[in-house]
């Protein structure tokens, strides 16, 4: 090891930490390999779903809350519509899953059925609720900490940041790897609320709740309207969001796909509007109203008053804070898939693509970190400040998806096609009027911004793809075009003349019969000193000196490049860089960096190649 050089010694032990971290390279062979069986798909796939049931009950409160106690005897009422719909919702999704086994999500469905832009405005708004899931998921997640432990709460931007860091680790390890890791805290969730709905039935009725039955009657601000009960109901609507993850991702259940995801969205849906009905009827029957400032959650107040502050309360609270940072996992399965999708039909970049070294999509994943981490700062950490911008982009996906699925059966004419296509249809309808509802409900309470956000993104995928159409079509090749000698000058930039330059003179002697060294007069006392021994040295290779009176290096270069190259109708002007490359890594601190400058100089520079011609001294 110690004839090796201190570089390649540095090199390998970073790639040995690197492993350690994030674990070994998977080949493409193992792809197959990492798939989820049922059992782990639905902690990674349905998190997001299940973890709503978490706030979307105080959602439904803080909207009736105004009515007071009249209005908050109403929750049941909402949530129940609401579980309605999920049922509608879920049974459309079951047919787009068995119908799309490659993986059916609204973007797919959407533009193979309704058109391109109708799937690429499925895709942006796909892509604002994957963020806005992320930062909703964290943001809930920490505020169920700080109910817990109030000390936290000036810390809930921090630990919301640091939170979504986690996860971004843990999804950059593989999604097998991920998987298992959320299992535990997701069915620990399930059955901690489970129980606390079970005992909390039981204490009601026997009539010995653990809180007061009869509290003082919450005043009322105004009368129950439609209009506040339509607030109420999009604001639950909370509850629905994740749904689509299962369609989505398809591929990553093990075969048979589509039977597999079908069956895991038949059990995400019976615990979600289990777990939602059982918490709001509950906060209805303690008569739970929403603390003052969100110090509190719904939840915690529900689970300390069948509880109290005992043991099974503090399971619940970090069972609940964990599964709400970890539903952001839903997320981070889904949006880096959907960048890949969109990046292999030209609408995305296409590093976003390639699958990293542990067949994850680590581009997209790091993407949707930066993302979410950028709203939760912005919004302070406050679940109650992103709801309103969530349910939009969930919605106008849905409708689209099941929309795209009634052409799709309309198309097929399959066996039932009519009954298929009915239950889409429904699901379409059904999703466009809550959006609606949403959109005019929530509209100046921060909907808005998804309402430019979601054209501004259609609007980039246009863009990005024009470009690729464009380049693709710029480097097609032309039968009428044949391949030519080139015209071109060789330059070899000479810091000084000293044993690291001779093989860079070497090297451009060999590749063209004439070049010129090129060196910038920084200092016009060391000129003579360099033409004297560039003389004496019998190089055979003429040297050029460029003023340079404002001692810039890159700027002569720069405008000689550009005049030899007009002057003799050159196709190309070579430049060469000799690079001295040091054997200890902290010597690199003792080196300015001007071949770095230049090379990202002459990057941008048309008709000019950069060559470095690298010498390792011995120490």
């Amino acid at each position: 090891m110690r004839d090796r050089p201190d570089l390649e010694l540095a090199h390998l032990t970073f790639e040995s930490v690197r492993r350690l971290i994030f674990g070994e390279r998977l080949p493409t062979a193992r792809a197959i390999y990492e798939r989820l069986p049922k059992y782990l798909a639905l902690p990674v796939f349905a998190s997001d779903a299940i973890s709503s049931s978490a706030y979307a009950t105080e959602e439904i409160l803080l909207a009736l809350v105004i009515a007071g106690s009249a209005g908050l005897g109403c929750s049941l009422w909402v949530a129940l519509a609401i579980a309605l719909l999920f049922s509608i919702v879920a049974i459309s999704y079951r047919q787009t899953v068995l119908a799309y086994p490659s993986g059916g999500g609204a973007y797919i469905v959407a533009r193979e059925n309704l058109g391109v832009y109708s799937g690429l405005v499925a895709a942006a708004a796909l892509l604002t609720d994957y963020v806005l899931t992320v930062a909703v998921s964290i943001a809930a997640g920490v505020a169920a900490i700080v109910s817990a432990f109030p000390s936290f709460e000036p810390h809930r931007v921090a630990l919301c940041v640091l939170c979504i860091a986690l996860i971004t680790f843990a999804n950059l390890r593989g999604t097998r790897e991920s998987g298992k890791l959320f299992a535990g805290p997701v069915y620990v969730f399930i059955g901690i609320v489970v129980l606390m709905i079970v005992l909390g039935a039981f204490e009601l009725a026997l009539s010995r709740p653990s809180a007061p039955a009869h509290l003082p009657a919450v005043p009322a601000a105004q009368a129950i309207t439609l209009l506040l009960l339509v607030r109420a109901f999009s604001s639950g609507c909370a509850a629905l969001t994740g749904i689509e993850a299962i369609s989505n991702g398809v591929p990553s259940f093990r075969p048979p796909e589509s039977r597999n995801a079908a069956t895991t969205l038949l059990w995400m849906t019976s615990i979600c509007i289990a777990l939602f009905l059982g918490i709001t009827a509950l906060a209805r029957a303690y008569h739970i109203v929403p603390g003052p400032h969100f110090q509190e959650t719904v939840l915690s107040m529900v689970g300390r008053s069948v509880f109290g502050r005992s043991f099974p309360y503090f399971v619940l609270q970090i069972a609940t804070g964990t599964i709400l940072i970890l539903a952001a996992n839903t997320s981070f399965a889904g949006l880096p898939r959907l960048l890949s999708i969109l990046a292999r039909d030209g609408f995305a970049p296409r590093q976003l693509a390639n699958l990293g070294d542990r067949l994850v999509f680590a581009n997209g994943i790091l993407l949707l970190g930066a993302c979410s981490s950028v709203v939760v700062i912005i919004f302070h950490g406050l679940t109650h400040s992103i709801i309103p911008l969530y349910a939009v982009g969930v919605f106008a996906s849905f409708t689209l998806s099941q929309a795209g699925m009634v052409r799709h059966w309309q198309r097929l004419r399959g066996e039932h096609w009519q009954v298929k296509a009915t239950v889409n249809a429904l699901g379409a309808f059904t999703t466009g009027i809550v959006l609606l509802v949403v959109l005019s409900a929530k509209l100046l309470h921060g909907a808005w911004i998804v309402l430019l956000i979601v054209p501004a993104l259609v609007l980039t995928f246009r863009k990005i793809h024009s470009h690729y159409q464009s380049l693709t079509a710029s480097l097609a090749l032309d039968p009428s075009i044949t391949a030519r000698p080139i015209r071109h000058a060789v330059l070899v930039l000479i810091p000084d003349l000293h044993r690291g330059v001779l093989p860079a003179v070497r090297y451009a002697k060999s590749i063209a019969p004439e070049c010129e060294a090129v060196f910038v007069e920084i200092d016009p006392k060391e000129t003579p000193k360099l033409r004297e021994a560039w003389a004496a040295h019998d190089l055979d290779v003429p040297l050029t000196i460029l003023k340079s009176p404002w001692r810039s290096l890159t700027e002569p270069i720069i405008r000689y490049a550009r005049t030899i190259r007009a002057e003799k109708h050159l196709d190309t002007v070579t430049v060469i860089i000799p690079e001295v490359v040091t054997t200890r890594w902290w010597h690199r601190l003792l080196h300015n960096q001007s071949g770095l400058l230049l090379k990202f100089a002459l990057m941008f520079e048309p008709g000019v190649v950069v060559i470095n011609v690298r010498y390792r001294p011995t120490e």
